[in-house]
């Protein structure tokens, strides 16, 4: 029987795609002696002794330690520009072969490799390598990702799967994600009720969780390239929410607790102040860290108090309009540090995903071709 392989695809950006990908690996490595891992197409890289490398490849290179080359893991990322330039010197076969090459590679000598997708199956189109193309090169069955309830996860997964099912790629099933708890038994019944209508087999319903969900300053920080001012050990710590410093000091404190944020400019003293006596008391309300926006840095007497305390404050350059937008906006993503958010992905794949039925299927598929 020749190596299984799977590829991993969603039905928009966002709904845990990587996490998947990451956690099958993880899970599969418990089953197999060796299993590799690429992602033909990527979009979101960074440069590694030369090479455009994507990050999710980055991530399960470092996290879950595959033998292959980071090379070979992303054959094709997609930098600024590259759209227009396919289109003006179109060069599909160059594509072909560095992916086919790749892929040989970083599946040589492996029982499985995880292929990952990038977003959902029309994504790539543009430049003749959709998800659907890349799955149809590889012959590779898919993985449909979705996320919500019953009636919008059902429908995109049934547009993704017409995609895929014109390039003669095969539906290996689906995984529903991040479902409310509340909600939990009620869309396991029913979405799975509606996509065995449709033929699809559903191998995981996933609750929604919020380790995974939320950032850590640590990774708002690296994101807006800002300047750790203090508590550079306690960069790790989850936050559920913003507080804008667009309010007198004794107000925000009815706002101040333990998973919030503080974004305010550095010359707001009394609302800094505020929030690092509430610290410094180990009252429950004081705030996750502080975010001090437009270059401003406090008084130096404030910086002193700020520098002797354990709590994340973290300097940015734009505004605070600004600011809390682009946190707004910021897509969550696992990285190598993040061991908390790396236990919580192993856990869900492992509890809520029907990985050995998986495999099984893989097994029968492979024995057909």
């Amino acid at each position: 029987m020749p190596p299984l392989k799977i590829y991993v695809a969603a039905t928009r950006q966002n709904d845990g795609k990587t996490v998947m990908a990451l956690g099958l690996v993880l899970a599969l490595q418990k089953r197999f002696a060796r299993v590799g891992y690429i992602k033909p197409v990527g979009q979101q890289y960074i440069e590694v002794d030369g090479a455009k490398i994507d990050k999710d490849a980055v991530l399960v290179h470092e996290v879950t330690g595959v033998a292959s080359k980071l090379q070979d893991m992303s054959p094709v990322a997609v930098p600024r520009g590259f759209t227009e330039s396919y289109l003006d010197e179109p060069h599909r076969d160059d594509l072909v072969r560095r992916i086919t090459e790749c892929y040989a590679r970083a599946s040589e000598g492996t029982d499985i490799t995880v292929i990952e997708g990038t977003g959902h199956a029309g994504v790539g189109s543009v430049f003749d390598m959709s998800n659907a193309d890349v799955a149809s090169l590889l012959d590779a069955p898919v993985l449909i990702v979705s996320s919500g309830g019953i009636g919008r996860p059902i429908d995109e997964i049934s547009l993704n799967k017409s995609v895929f099912e014109q390039k003669n790629v095969t539906i290996a099933g689906v995984v529903v994600n991040k479902i409310q708890p509340e909600k939990y038994d009620k869309i396991n019944k029913y979405v799975r009720k509606g996509l065995e209508r449709q033929s699809l087999r559903t191998w995981g319903v996933i609750p929604f969780n919020e380790v995974l969900s939320h950032p850590t300053v640590e990774q708002l920080a690296s994101d807006l390239k800002a300047e750790v001012l203090s508590g550079a050990s306690h960069l790790k710590v989850p936050v559920r929410r913003f507080v804008i410093g667009a309010m007198r000091a004794h107000e925000a404190l009815d706002w101040f607790d333990r998973d919030a944020l503080l974004i305010t400019p550095g010359n707001r003293e009394e609302l800094i102040l505020a929030a690092l006596s509430m610290r410094a008391a180990g009252r429950d309300h004081g705030v996750a860290g502080i975010v001090l926006t437009c270059g401003m840095e406090p008084h130096p007497s404030v910086l002193a108090l700020i520098r002797d305390t354990d709590l994340p404050v973290i300097l940015v350059q734009q505004d605070t309009f600004d600011t809390a937008s682009r946190m707004h906006d910021l897509i969550v993503k696992i990285r190598a540090s993040d061991t908390a958010k790396i236990r919580e992905t192993q856990r869900l794949v492992e509890d809520f995903l029907d990985i050995d039925g998986l495999i099984g299927w893989l097994k029968e598929h492979a024995a057909r071709e």
